[in-house]
């Protein structure tokens, strides 16, 4: 009897035993560390980046860091410049007429997405906006934005004695352009309205007192949200 009694009680202290190892190494196991931008932007493989080499995107990093204007030549023989870069957010003058932007955004504690805006102007400015997984696969859309702005979100409701004319002008827009812009400085997503831009002048004049200014979306829990 005392032998078993021995034997159970070293069993009882190897499971013991075994169990705090295996707590200690579990507790001790880092989080998966959240990512700066920078460092995501230079492994960003070159099919998503057809201006920028990798040799570019590393020298853009370099030179902001050491406080040189970050000017590079792209693929194509012209000038791209980095103008912003923070821990998560970089802002890039691809072309005279071309932007692009990356935001890196929170969706738990230790996991990121990466949010990009593609602006081109030609002449009129026009966003796109895309969602990937920190090593650059693509993320759909709608599981990151509740819904893009429609053309009505940026004007706001005539009173009946504008009505009449608010109805003409609205009229002639009749395509969607905005340029999106996000923020360096928080998680937020700017939407600016520039179908007047290209509208006839006289059309564009009369539309211009009931279009709001801006449409502002900002990130909670884990997506995107306009605010109203």
């Amino acid at each position: 009897m005392k032998k078993i009694d021995n034997w159970n009680l070293s069993k009882n202290r190897w499971v013991l035993g075994m169990f705090f190892l295996a707590f200690v190494s579990f507790s001790t196991v880092p989080l998966r560390a959240q990512q700066e931008a920078k460092t995501v932007f230079v492994n960003m493989p070159d099919s998503l980046s057809p201006l920028l080499t990798a040799v570019n995107r590393a020298d853009c990093i370099d030179f902001l860091e050491s406080k040189m204007k970050a000017k590079v030549e792209n693929r194509f023989g012209n000038e791209s410049e980095m103008t912003d870069l923070s821990k998560d957010y970089i802002r890039i003058q691809m072309t005279p007429q071309s932007t692009w932007q990356m935001k890196l955004l929170a969706t738990s504690d230790s996991t990121q997405v990466i949010c990009t805006v593609s602006t081109a102007c030609a002449p009129v400015c026009d966003s796109s906006i895309q969602f990937y997984t920190t090593d650059w696969k693509e993320l759909p859309l709608s599981d990151f934005m509740s819904a893009i702005p429609v053309m009505d979100d940026f004007f706001e409701t005539p009173d009946s004695a504008s009505a009449y004319d608010y109805s003409n002008a609205r009229l002639q827009a009749d395509m969607l352009l905005m340029k999106a812009d996000l923020s360096g400085s928080d998680n937020t997503l700017t939407f600016t309205l520039t179908t007047p831009e290209y509208m006839e002048k006289e059309a564009a004049d009369k539309l211009e007192p009931f279009i709001r200014r801006t449409v502002l979306y900002t990130w909670e829990e884990f997506k995107f949200t306009k605010l109203k």
